[in-house]
């Protein structure tokens, strides 16, 4: 007896393995997964620009990599919380002399520089780093969080990220079903201009964003389904269901971690062996639990580095990853 709903996962048209090179752009859901796939080892571009949940960011800074977009003073701003006009308004971009760290609207804090020369420079080098990776990649996951989009008010630009500015610059709406499906195949186009022969894999994240309601959250997700569905074929893309898996054979809280809107350890190793029965053969998941037990073992916590059995620990490290990398082609342990 089958006591809940299986998800098809059909073996997909291609194959990952140790010589495989996987980019992953989207949201906390991407980060997760390619997580798993980095701590195995595998060769992972995860969000060079950091965490972006919705199609029309990832369709920007995607863009960006593709065009080798090269970053400057007008793509940069400096934080302007705490600096008030005579009005009380928050708006001090424009200043100078504010004392604030650096930020660019398409990217995350993460790439903020204490210096606009710094934030610029931090862009500058995700781009080159990603552009370079894609070009040589061999699958590319997109993963779509949310179909709500903020806009800066001022210029109408799309932002990827708010860094907690005054909220008074930006207006924020769900995206229709066609912009999403038009940015989706822009996200497409940018990666065939690099590289027109690796793998699009487009998904939506099973990460509920509650903070909109269960009702905009339900259209939200089925706006990035439908425009995901609209958009494959001609993007020549296929389509993995982590948000069906979720909703259908993990559909209890004991998946979820304690803020019930994230998923809990158990849920993303559940997916992520679902991902490699799909796009990984026997011999590779083989090879991945080759490479867990040695980690287990390299990442063994020493007492006493000076100790004749510490040092024989290291020498036998040293001799299986030597063995471990002959084995498995593409697999670098250092």
């Amino acid at each position: 007896m089958e006591l809940f709903t299986r998800v098809d996962t059909p073996k997909a048209g291609f194959e990952i393995d140790y010589t495989s090179r996987i980019a992953f752009f989207g949201s906390c859901f991407a980060d997760n997964i390619s997580a798993q796939f980095a701590a195995r080892k595998f060769s992972v571009l995860a969000n060079p620009f950091g965490t972006v949940y919705n199609p029309v960011s990832i369709a920007r800074q995607i863009r960006a990599i593709a065009d080798g977009k090269v970053f400057g003073e007008k793509d940069v701003f400096q934080d302007a919380r705490g600096l008030q006009d005579v009005s009380g308004k928050q708006d001090a971009r424009g200043n100078q002399d504010a004392r604030g760290p650096w930020y660019s609207w398409d990217a995350h804090g993460s790439l903020s520089g204490a210096t606009k020369e710094e934030c610029i420079g931090k862009l500058n080098a995700a781009t080159a780093q990603a552009r370079d990776f894609l070009r040589k990649a061999d699958a590319v996951f997109i993963t779509l969080g949310t179909a709500f989009v903020y806009y800066l008010k001022d210029s109408g630009m799309p932002v990827s990220n708010c860094h907690r500015q005054d909220p008074n610059l930006f207006t924020r709406r769900m995206i229709s079903v066609d912009e999403a499906t038009e940015a989706i195949r822009e996200i497409a186009t940018s990666i065939r201009q690099l590289n027109r022969n690796t793998h699009i894999v487009f998904t939506v994240s099973p990460l509920r964003h509650m903070g909109d309601g269960a009702h905009n959250n339900t259209l939200s997700k089925a706006t990035l389904q439908l425009a995901i569905n609209k958009a494959l074929e001609e993007a020549n893309a296929t389509y993995f269901p982590s948000y069906e898996i979720v909703m259908d054979e993990l559909r209890d809280y004991r998946f979820y971690a304690d803020d019930m809107v994230h998923l809990s350890k158990t849920a993303e190793e559940y997916i992520f062996k679902q991902m490699t029965e799909t796009y990984c053969d026997s011999t590779t998941r083989e090879n991945m639990a080759k490479v867990e037990k040695f980690l287990k073992m390299a990442n063994h916590r020493i007492q006493d580095e000076s100790s004749p059995a510490t040092q024989q620990l290291k020498k036998k490290i040293a001799s299986q990853a030597a063995e471990l990398e002959k084995q498995i082609p593409g697999l670098s342990l250092r």
